[in-house]
């Protein structure tokens, strides 16, 4: 199956009554643009960033609970922090 040369005019005939013709300039650019991003990208790929910032291994198994006890006058009068652990075999 090849086009040719009616087929193609037919296409681009089509393509014009579509998005009219004001806008196939801005249509054309835009497609240069984003395959000129593309194989920019393909080339020449980018390298990640090393940060400062140390990671840190999350545990969702484990919560921390926090109870303040006040006295009559407002005062604190203790606190107490509660660590709970899910069972992981669950």
């Amino acid at each position: 199956m090849s086009l040719g040369p009616l087929e193609i005019i037919l296409i681009i005939v089509v393509i014009a009554l579509v998005f009219g013709a004001s806008k196939l300039p801005q249509l054309g650019k835009g497609l240069g643009q984003g395959i000129k991003e593309f194989k920019k990208e393909v080339h020449d790929p980018v390298v990640p960033a090393v940060t400062d910032v140390q990671a840190r291994p999350l545990d969702p198994q484990t919560r921390v609970t926090t109870e303040v006890t006040r006295t009559a006058d407002g005062r604190v009068a203790e606190v107490v922090e509660t660590v709970t652990e899910r069972d992981h075999r669950a």
